[in-house]
């Protein structure tokens, strides 16, 4: 017989919408108001439901709210203290708790509750109250607020200043690039990026072709392409500004005779020989410095001015089946050369039906069916990539929707340079705005949880695995370390049981502390299993080497990380561990679990834990835990 439901004791209230709903409701209205960095008290979810089921009385109702996302509730950002809300029916506030007061709570509750049957009855009048506690906060705030605007001006994302410099073959070849970068460093200039280069004949007449005609051109493109030259960036300070005028005043004129005479202690005075061999060439303007940027290092990114950073942003592409299958690796390359991360990504083979309602939008349109019919022809590969402009960067990137147009008006984009003859469709998707990029990431990425687990062996290590996780973009939402019984160890691998290793392995997981974590993130369980790697240290080493089993495996058994290997098998573990937490609306980052640690482990609960990736190879089957060999995307 199938375990009974639980009802969940305090509702979770993340919008102003549900909150609106909620204060419509009769009764009396208990919410916990919280800031989501800290979380809500979980210290009084024993505590109410004690009294729930005491009273057993409907009229008695609990929520959590997030105040930073209701409007109602802006007041109480920022603040860190347990605050609990009283409202009678028709949204009265009539009582107000700071702190996690157990005996407190209990006797306002249960006179409250009384009081608000009288008054269901027009026996008595709601008295309101005011929540006093925040009228000296607030005096405060709006002082210092003021101040702050006053200090706060808004800052637009700002590029830094940069030149390009060049350090020419005849100094190169004489061993003087150190000697000359540490010129520029003494004189204040910061080397964001250096790198060599041989140019080609046709390279170097084309840098120089603004003395294309002159007699010396010849003998200068021979000159440049006759060995290899240092290109740098170069900035200075914060922003950089005034870095082209002083780069060029330290090079000095470009003949060197008169460099000689006029600036002695100049670059091209003390290491150049004559006008063509000068040693180091400088761009003379910003917009020589960005066109030379992009001749010599097209795929670099000028870094922003620190405190004016755009926020990264993400959008959805998709390469649709027939590029997938002919064009997939030199998408991908062009992806990276255009500087975007890609966040997450994910290869699946849509059915009809949900690729319907992907384009719903469309439904209407005569394409609809053809469309969503060759959506579901193949694999895909969805992809949420990030950048500073990474919408537009990214539709820019793609051309026109129509393929004949992008051949003919934009023939270097990507939809007319990936198109696949006899395909009915462009091959390639993105996001048209911010609300359809959040929208269309969410569809293929979902927000999951995963089960992730600090082993014995490794838990000296915890901090820096800690930090691999977070640098994945995973949201610790739980912690608990604990050392586990043997009970609940077997429990845990109870599918395992009735293999060779299962002593072993159950030993080990008993033998001492191991860290459980839930683990949020868009497509956590993939995330996380990639993230810790091939389940044999050894074979991690080889194949990923960054990975934490790389890192800190020992062995098969002693492989340092456990991680579910499917959502559901995820919920499972998490019970096992946790019990019934509510992850979506009542687990902040960071939050343990009270009252359970090394002396005090958890107790057994009536789940399945899933055990994938952990377990040595059974050696008389043709596999060898095949559920956690390859490390996904």
């Amino acid at each position: 017989m199938p375990p009974k439901k639980q009802i969940q004791l305090q509702v979770a209230l993340l919008t102003q919408d549900e909150w609106d709903r909620f204060m419509d409701e009769e009764g009396l209205l208990v919410v916990d108001v919280y800031s989501k960095w800290c979380g809500p008290c979980k210290a009084v979810a024993g505590l109410f439901r004690r009294i729930k089921n005491e009273l057993g009385d409907d009229l008695l109702k609990f929520a959590i709210a997030e105040s930073d996302t209701i409007n109602t509730l802006e007041l109480y950002r920022g603040k860190s203290e347990p605050c609990f809300l009283f409202y009678a029916t028709g949204g009265v506030l009539v009582a107000v708790i700071r702190g996690a007061n157990g005996p407190s709570l209990e006797k306002t509750i249960k006179s409250q509750l009384e009081y608000e049957h009288k008054a269901l009855t027009g026996d008595v009048d709601r008295v309101p109250v005011e929540d006093t506690g925040l009228q000296a906060v607030d005096d405060f705030e709006e002082e210092d607020s003021a101040e702050a605007a006053e200090e706060e001006q808004p800052k637009v994302p700002t590029k830094k200043q940069i030149t390009l410099a060049v350090i020419k073959p005849d100094a190169v070849q004489a061993g003087l690039v150190d000697e000359i970068i540490e010129k520029f460093k003494e004189s204040g200039m910061e080397v964001l990026h250096r790198e060599e280069r041989v140019l080609s004949k046709e390279e170097a007449a084309e840098f120089y072709k603004q003395h294309e005609g002159s007699d010396h051109f010849e003998e200068l493109i021979e000159f440049m392409s006759s060995g290899p030259c240092m290109t740098l960036v170069l900035s200075k300070g914060e922003t950089g500004e005034g870095v082209i005028d002083d780069f060029r005043q330290l090079i000095g004129p470009a003949d060197v005779d008169t460099a000689k005479q006029e600036a002695p202690t100049s670059l091209r005075a003390q290491y150049g020989k004559d006008a063509k061999m000068n040693a180091v060439h400088g761009s003379d303007s910003s917009d020589s410095a960005a066109r030379e940027l992009a001749f010599f290092l097209p795929k670099y990114v000028v870094p922003w001015v620190p405190g004016t950073e755009p926020p990264i942003q993400r959008t959805l592409a998709i390469i649709r089946p027939s590029a997938l299958e002919t064009h997939r690796d030199a998408i991908m390359e062009k992806i990276t050369e255009a500087g975007f991360q890609v966040a997450f990504q994910k290869e699946l083979q849509l059915s009809k039906e949900q690729a319907e309602e992907f384009y719903k939008e469309h439904e209407e349109k005569d394409y609809y069916n053809s469309l969503t019919s060759h959506m579901a022809s193949g694999p895909v590969m969805a992809l949420a990539l990030a950048r500073e402009d990474a919408i537009q960067g990214w539709r820019d990137l793609l051309g026109p929707k129509e393929v004949e147009v992008a051949k003919t008006d934009h023939p270097e984009s990507m939809r007319a340079q990936f198109s696949v003859e006899d395909a009915p469709f462009n091959q390639l998707h993105g996001s048209s705005s911010v609300d359809d990029a959040s929208k269309e990431v969410e569809y293929f990425f979902p927000e999951e949880h995963t089960l992730g687990v600090i082993k014995p062996n490794a838990i000296n290590e915890k901090d820096h695995i800690l930090d691999k996780i977070k640098e994945a973009g995973f949201n610790v939402s739980l912690t608990k370390e604990t050392c586990l019984t043997k009970e609940i160890a077997e429990q845990f691998y109870s599918e395992h049981q009735d293999k060779d290793f299962f002593g072993d392995l159950t030993d080990f997981m008993s033998s001492g502390p191991s860290l459980f974590m839930v683990l949020s993130r868009p497509d956590a369980v993939s995330g996380w299993r990639a993230l810790m790697g091939p389940t044999n240290p050894e074979e991690a080493k080889q194949a990923q080497p960054d990975c934490l089993r790389a890192l800190f495996g020992e062995d098969l058994t002693k492989n340092a990380v456990h991680g579910s290997s499917d959502p559901d098998k995820a919920k499972n573990a998490i019970k096992i561990i946790f019990g019934d937490v509510p992850l979506d609306s009542q687990a902040a980052e960071g939050d343990e679990v009270p009252g359970e640690d090394a002396d005090n482990p958890p107790a057994p609960a009536e789940a399945t834990g899933d055990s994938s990736g952990d377990v040595p190879p059974v050696a008389d089957t043709a596999t060898t835990d095949t559920t956690d060999t390859t490390a996904e995307t």
